[in-house]
C-alpha cells in the first residue's frame, strides 16, 4: 500500500511549483526556469498518475458501500463483479505510481562527459582504456547518439592513457551514469609470449555536462596556460600554441585540451569539461546530505569501487553490483557495445533498492 500522506506532500510540492512558475518574474528567469522547468514537467506526470490512483480508490470505497447498503441481490452482485475487476487492475496501477514516485535526478537528461584513465596494468591497462571507449562508441550509434573527442593521451603500444569526450543524447548522462567505476579485465595480453593471463583496470568517470546556469565561473579563478601540443595530429597541431591547460584556483581543478587545431576551440572544450567536473563536486555535495539514510553501490556513482569485470578466456562479463542470474553477461556481445540488457538490469536493481525507501 502506498503511503497517502506521500501522495498528499506530491500534490502540495505540485501546487507551489505550480504558482511559482505562473509568476511573470519566474517565467522570464532563464536560471528559475531551468531549476523549475524539468521538476514541473515531472510532477505534472505524478500527480495525473496520483489523480487516477485515488480516483480508483474511491471507487472501490463506492463500490464496498453499494454492496454493504444494497438489497437487490442482482445488484450486488455486478458490483462485486466490478469490485473484483478493479482488485485486480490496483496492484499494476500501485506498481506504475511507485515507479513514478522515485525521485528523479535531473541530471539524467543531461549530456554526458566520459572520462576513461588506464589504471594498473601499463600498456595492456591503455590497450583495455581503448577497449571501452570503443564500447561506448559503439553503444552510442546504436542509441543514435553523438561522441565528441575532446581530449586524448595515447599509450605507447595503443589505446589510450587517458581520453574524454562528450556523448550528446537522449538521456546520455542518467544511462551512461552506471559505467562510474573501475573496469577491470583478465586476458593474455598480445604481447606476452609465455601466454599468462594478465588483470588490468580502467577507470571510468561519467558527468553530467553542465551549461551556464548551473555552475557560476569566475574569470579571475582561472589560470589559463596555451602551449605547443605533444600529441599526434599533423604539423599544424605540433607546431602552434593551440594547446590549453586551465587551473581553477579555488578547486585545484586541472583540465586540458590539445585534441583541435584551434586554441579557441579547445579552450571551450576545456571549460566544457572543467564546467562539468565543478557541477559534479557542486552536486556531490547534495547528493551525499540526501543520501545519508541510503547507501546503494548501484547508481552511487563511485568511480573508486570495482564494479565489473571482463573475463576472456571465459568470455563472461560479470557486474558485481549484481546477483544472481542478472550478474554475468556475454562478453563478445557487450565489448561489441551491446549494453542495454546490463543497464536495464543496473536501473532495475537502483529502482528497487528506492522503492524499499518509499
Amino acid at each position: 500500500m502506498i503511503n497517502l500522506e506521500k501522495l498528499q506532500d506530491v500534490k502540495r510540492r505540485f501546487a507551489e511549483v505550480s504558482q511559482r512558475i505562473s509568476k511573470p518574474e519566474v517565467a522570464t528567469d532563464p536560471e528559475q526556469m531551468a531549476k523549475l522547468g524539468p521538476e514541473y514537467r515531472e510532477l505534472t506526470n505524478v500527480v495525473q498518475a496520483i489523480e487516477g490512483y485515488e480516483k480508483l480508490l474511491q471507487e472501490r470505497d463506492d463500490l464496498k458501500e453499494m454492496i454493504r447498503l444494497e438489497d437487490d441481490d442482482e445488484f450486488v452482485k455486478m458490483a462485486k463483479a466490478e469490485l473484483d475487476e478493479l482488485e485486480e487492475k490496483l496492484p499494476a496501477v500501485e506498481e506504475d505510481l511507485r515507479l513514478k514516485l522515485i525521485p528523479k535526478d535531473p541530471e539524467d537528461s543531461k549530456d554526458a562527459i566520459v572520462e576513461i584513465r588506464a589504471g594498473a596494468g601499463g600498456d595492456e591497462a591503455a590497450l583495455f582504456a581503448g577497449d571501452l571507449f570503443r564500447l561506448y562508441d559503439r553503444f552510442a550509434e546504436r542509441r543514435g547518439w553523438k561522441i565528441e573527442v575532446m581530449n586524448t593521451s595515447e599509450g605507447t603500444v595503443g589505446g589510450f592513457k587517458e581520453i574524454v569526450f562528450g556523448v550528446h543524447g537522449a538521456d546520455a548522462f542518467g544511462t551512461l551514469k552506471y559505467e562510474n567505476g573501475v573496469h577491470r579485465v583478465q586476458r593474455v595480453p598480445e604481447t606476452e609470449s609465455s601466454g599468462r593471463l594478465h588483470t588490468s583496470a580502467a577507470s571510468v568517470a561519467v558527468l553530467p555536462e553542465a551549461e551556464d546556469v548551473d555552475v557560476e565561473i569566475n574569470g579571475n579563478d582561472l589560470k589559463i596556460d596555451v602551449y605547443r601540443s605533444s600529441g599526434p595530429g599533423g604539423q599544424s597541431v605540433n607546431t602552434t600554441d593551440s594547446a590549453v591547460r586551465i587551473t581553477h584556483i579555488p578547486t585545484g581543478l586541472v583540465v586540458t585540451c590539445q585534441d583541435e587545431k584551434s586554441q579557441h576551440k579547445n579552450k571551450d572544450k576545456a571549460m566544457r569539461v572543467l564546467r562539468s567536473r565543478l557541477y559534479e563536486v557542486k552536486m556531490a555535495e547534495h547528493h551525499a546530505e540526501r543520501d545519508a539514510a541510503r547507501r546503494s553501490a548501484v547508481g552511487s556513482g563511485d568511480r573508486s569501487a570495482k564494479i565489473r569485470t571482463y573475463n576472456f578466456p571465459q568470455d563472461r562479463v560479470t557486474d558485481h553490483r549484481l546477483d544472481g542470474q542478472h550478474k554475468n553477461y556475454p562478453l563478445r556481445k557487450v565489448i561489441d557495445g551491446d549494453l542495454d540488457t546490463l543497464i536495464r538490469a543496473l536501473r532495475t536493481a537502483d529502482n528497487a533498492d528506492r522503492l524499499a525507501n518509499l
